[in-house]
């Protein structure tokens, strides 16, 4: 039997649906901007289109203090030339996917007639959107990991070519192309700035800009000084950075395995908790028998 709380529902979902297939049809001519991404790092983007044409009734202008932090981001993960496409497509996103959702919780409460279900579906719909505007800042965190597991290895085949002579633009490019990991592809992108007209200086100094770890920042403030004050300079210091480098690095590996050895400590715990039910519960059992 229908109630009046039922009727509003499904009165609010009909607008909601409306609403959404409204932002579809109108929204489909923008389905080829969002051809280009990935479906791995992009899932359902066929749709995103939705939540762009959502963004577009609203006329936003992506200028907000989180959008400027947004932006920083995007630039490190794609580029200062596509920063401003793909702040798009990640309000496109999180937009599309809590629209989808929320049409989704009522079309639940129809079928379950339930009240928590729609809640449900509402806190996930709220929880896509958040989860979707944080995305980039976890893909920099794995990328920044990333770079300083390759890290050492490269300021130390740099610091060995320099030191055998070569000058820091060969050294940079035989190295830059001895691997295909995010640090070895960064370098790569500054070899070609180089090729493109830009100065030794700038490349680097762009390089550990986009690189973001303080540390890959101090190696190519190192590079620029030794520029400045020859490659003989640049070889002693390379040597001195590497070393510096290997040894945090060592400090880093011993502090990660004292962590995964205290994590053991709490399934030991209930192992043993465990054995020592096993033995006594038969023991006491005997007793009072």
């Amino acid at each position: 039997m229908l109630t009046l709380t039922n009727i509003i529902i499904f009165v609010i979902g009909l607008a909601f649906l409306g609403f959404w297939l409204f932002l579809f049809g109108t929204g489909s001519k923008h389905a080829g901007l969002f051809e280009p991404l990935e479906e791995k790092e992009f899932p359902l983007k066929e749709v995103y289109f939705v939540g762009y044409r959502f963004m577009e009734l609203l006329n936003y202008n992506y200028k907000s203090k989180s959008d400027r932090k947004l932006r920083k981001e995007l630039v490190i993960l794609y580029g200062d030339k596509f920063a401003d496409y793909y702040i798009r497509v990640i309000y496109a996103q999180k937009v599309t996917m809590a629209l989808t959702l929320a049409v989704l919780a009522f079309a639940i409460y129809g079928l379950a007639n339930s009240a928590v279900a729609l809640a449900v579906l509402f806190g996930f719909a709220g929880l896509a959107y958040y989860f979707f505007g944080t995305v980039t800042e976890k893909k920099i965190l794995k990328r920044s990991k990333e770079m300083l597991r390759d890290f050492s290895e490269v300021i130390s085949k740099l610091a060995l070519l320099t030191s055998a002579g070569m000058i820091l633009r060969e050294a940079w490019e035989e190295v830059a192309y001895a691997g295909d990991s995010i640090i070895y592809k960064e370098m790569q992108r500054a070899v070609d700035d180089m090729n493109n007209g830009s100065a030794e200086v700038d490349a680097i100094f762009q390089f550990g800009t986009r690189c973001i770890i303080p540390e890959i920042k101090k190696f190519s403030s190192t590079l620029v000084q030794g520029l400045v004050k020859g490659n003989s300079e640049l070889a002693f210091m390379l040597k001195d950075q590497s070393k510096e480098v290997w040894d945090a690095k060592k400090q880093n590996i011993r502090r990660q395995g004292e962590k995964a050895a205290s994590k053991l400590l709490i399934p030991i715990c209930i192992m043993f908790v465990g054995i020592l039910i096993m033995i006594l519960v038969p023991i006491f059992s005997n007793l009072g028998g």
